[in-house]
């Protein structure tokens, strides 16, 4: 059986933790931060987990970050 590959965009955008969840940047940071409140940008630091419904999409997209 040859090997399943690994797709490139979600490798560089999700990270899976010890635990299988999966992390990835917050959303609605990437310009009009004029019209974001400052408690939205605060919140928006680092990363957040997916809901398991998203983080099950993106798992089979890495089959070997399990």
């Amino acid at each position: 059986m040859p090997k399943m590959k690994t797709k490139s965009s979600a490798k560089k955008r999700f990270k899976v933790t010890a635990t299988g969840k999966v992390l990835a940047g917050q959303a609605g940071k990437r310009h009009g931060m004029i019209k974001r409140t400052n408690k939205f940008l605060r919140n928006a630091r680092g990363l957040t987990t997916l809901s398991d419904a998203d983080a099950k999409i993106v798992k089979g997209f890495m089959p070997y970050d399990r």
